[in-house]
């Protein structure tokens, strides 16, 4: 299954350093991909999530110190087979911020 992570590269400095702070703290099998505007330009920085076969994520107004909360919605997503959180508590801020959740194909 492919799975990734996408970060806005628009947001540029902000969107870097998320970026990285996240590599420090998640893989399993994960791709960490920058990506030219996801278009939530008011709340940067944006994070996408994407996996095959499950429901597709679009997070907004997050920096380097939601790393810890990003890496903990990626074990809910990789716990749930469709990828549809019901309950994001464990994921900390990250549940705020959300701006977008569309089921899989």
């Amino acid at each position: 299954m492919s799975k990734r992570l996408l970060i806005c590269s628009t947001c540029a400095g902000p969107g870097e350093a998320l970026a990285q702070a996240v590599r420090d703290r998640i893989n399993d099998g994960w791709e960490i991909e920058m990506h030219e505007c996801l278009s939530v330009c008011d709340e940067p920085v944006a994070l996408g999530v994407q996996a095959t076969g499950k429901a597709t994520y679009v997070f907004a107004g997050l920096d380097e110190a939601d790393a810890g909360d990003v890496a903990g919605f990626a074990r809910l997503y990789d716990e749930d087979a469709d990828g549809w959180i019901a309950d994001a508590r464990p994921a900390g801020r990250l549940r705020f911020c959300l701006k977008a959740r569309i089921p899989a194909l």
